[in-house]
This record gives structure tokens, C-alpha cells and sequence, in this order.
């Protein structure tokens, strides 16, 4: 399916899976890190030709996901947590600094390790997930006052209640793993607003849990074999580590204080016209807060962007990875 062999890292909280592929070189290494709720195979696209291409590529299961540890406390999966497992497994490859990419909730995290552990980062790509500047409140409450009690960020802050109505692995992964419905145009994702009345927006494991398979008309981007892949993982694993990273919102948003809200390394945005999420305009004004910053928006794309538009992606990474980090024989 595409992937190179397992490895692990002892990073000593965690043993992560690793899969690596490419020469070390000169040039960083790339590191990528998936989403919720994906794994490295999420990746599978893009190992192989960003390898082709000459970089040395590590995809990673991130912490609570696939065959990487998973440890039970909710604040194990703070910011600080998960940026000291990009950090000790540069120490295990033995490199001062890398050019880390990510989608969804991996994009989130590249930003942050970005700002957090800015002499470890030589680059950033971040797909779908734009990085904006701390907010004036509690996130959570701010989505809470927003969107409503529903709305799944705010409703998977309940211990457990959210990890039982996504058990079910094949039908929650079925739900999401599927393109925008034809001819939608691009959405306001997190722009939207609650009026106090009616559903909350974005009531994802209620949605899950009244899904038809059978009665969806939207597309599948994943082959029946890809999918069974991430069927199998999530079935062995269950939602709760991929859960709690969204449970530590508040303690990232009080920890981040300390930090300056500036990405000074040179950064790739690529965002999709059509993800549900996190729309183009949720990008708005990351020039002023990331100076070297270049954006690119791939048009009929949903949330899956690496996964639904592989050789885009590819194309458009490396288009600036050749650019910004140009190899000694160029």
C-alpha cells in the first residue's frame, strides 16, 4: 500500500511508529503529521514522492494513534507533550532541525512546534490549518458561545460520551471520509454562527451516530482497501487519543501565553476551497503574523487534501520545498 516497513522510536513517553523513506542529506529531513482521525498512512501519496524527489521523509503515527503509544492521562496530549515528541525524535534521527508538515490537527501542531520550539523548525507546510493569533478567551468558550453546546469541539470536552458515539469505527470513518457534496461552493467552516436556536453547528458525533452509509451520496476519495486500513487501526485503537488532543484546547491556549505569536521560519499554506472546516477565509491575516509566508489554495478540494488531490499536493510541496531549500546540486 505504498508505505515503507514500521520503525519505532523510544522518544520515553511515547514508542512512536515511524516510517521512513529517502537518504539522509544535507538538506533537513521532512516529518509529517497527520490529523485527526488519520495516521501516517494518511501519508501514503506523498512518502514515496517526496523520496523520489530527494528528501529524506519520516511519517509518523502521532501520539494516541496506530501503533503508537497511547498513554491514558487527558494531559498527555497537550501541546507541550506532543512538541517534546517532535523534539526527541529529531534527537533520535540525530538532526538539529526539520522541515515539519501537517494536515488538520498536524498542521495545528507544526505551528505550534514552529512557536514553542522555534531552533528545531527550518520550515513549515501546513495544510488546511492556518495558524491565527491566541485568542482573546478561552477557545472553548468562544466555540461554546458560538456554535453551541453541540458543536463536536465543545462536545468532546465530556469524558467519554463522544468516544462512545464514534466506537464504531466503520461508521464514524465513513462519515468523514468523504468528499464535499457536488456543486458546494466554499463554506465559512469556523465563521459560522450560532443563533441560540435549532441545532449546533458542526454536531459531529450526533451526525455520526444517525449516519446511513447507505443513504450518503457523497463520494469516497479512499479505495475499499485504503479504507479497510483505517477501519482496522481505529477498530484496535478507539477515538480516545485523537479525542483527547481536542480536551487540551484550553491548557495549549493558557500555555501559549508565554510565547510570541510569530512564525519567523519560511511557511507554506496550502488551504482547500471546499473543506467544511477550515475555510480559505480562515487564513485571513496569517501575513502579518508569519513574515516569510507563501499560500496557495487548490481549488475543489475538500478537508482530505493530501488524500483527495495527491499529485496537486505533491506538486505544490515540492515546488516550494525546491525553492526555499534547493539542493547543493541545484
Amino acid at each position: 500500500m505504498m508505505m515503507p516497513p514500521v520503525r519505532y522510536a523510544d522518544l520515553g513517553p511515547v514508542r512512536m511508529a515511524c516510517y521512513e523513506a529517502g537518504m539522509p542529506s544535507a538538506r533537513p529531513p521532512l516529518i509529517l503529521c497527520h490529523g485527526f482521525p488519520e495516521t501516517a498512512f494518511s501519508w501514503r501519496h506523498q512518502i514515496p514522492a517526496l523520496a523520489a524527489a530527494g528528501w529524506h521523509v519520516i511519517a509518523i503515527d502521532q501520539r494516541g494513534y496506530g501503533l503508537t503509544t497511547s498513554p491514558p492521562e487527558v494531559e498527555a496530549y497537550d501541546a507541550e507533550a506532543l512538541c517534546g515528541d517532535y523534539e526527541a525524535l529529531l534527537d533520535h534521527l540525530g538532526v538539529g532541525q526539520a522541515i515539519f508538515v501537517g494536515h488538520d490537527w498536524g498542521g495545528a501542531m507544526v505551528w505550534q512546534m514552529a512557536m514553542r520550539r522555534p531552533g528545531r523548525v527550518a520550515g513549515v507546510i501546513s495544510l488546511n490549518t492556518p495558524f491565527q493569533k491566541r485568542a482573546p478567551a478561552d477557545p472553548i468558550a468562544i466555540m461554546r458561545d458560538r456554535m453551541g453546546p453541540d458543536m463536536y469541539i465543545v462536545h468532546f470536552q465530556k469524558p467519554g460520551e463522544a468516544d462512545a458515539m464514534l466506537a464504531d469505527a466503520r461508521r464514524s470513518l465513513d462519515y468523514l471520509f468523504r468528499l464535499p457534496p457536488a456543486g458546494e461552493g466554499e463554506t465559512r467552516g469556523y465563521g459560522e454562527r450560532w443563533r441560540g436556536e435549532g441545532p449546533s453547528i458542526f454536531p459531529l458525533a450526533h451526525e455520526i451516530a444517525a449516519h446511513d452509509p447507505a443513504a450518503d451520496r457523497r463520494e469516497h476519495f479512499l479505495t475499499g482497501e485504503e479504507f479497510e486500513v483505517f477501519v482496522e487501526a481505529f477498530e484496535r485503537t478507539g477515538f480516545t487519543g485523537g479525542i483527547n488532543w481536542y480536551r487540551n484546547i484550553t491548557r495549549n491556549w493558557e500555555t501559549a501565553a508565554a510565547y510570541e505569536h510569530i512564525i519567523r521560519q519560511p511557511s507554506l499554506m496550502v488551504l482547500a476551497e471546499k473543506d467544511p472546516w477550515l475555510s480559505p477565509s480562515s487564513a485571513a491575516g496569517m501575513d502579518k503574523i508569519i513574515p516569510d509566508l507563501e499560500t496557495v489554495l487548490v481549488r475543489d478540494c475538500g478537508h482530505w487534501s493530501q488524500q483527495e488531490r495527491p499529485e496537486q499536493i505533491n506538486a505544490i510541496m515540492l515546488d516550494w520545498l525546491d525553492r526555499r531549500f534547493p539542493s547543493a546540486a541545484a
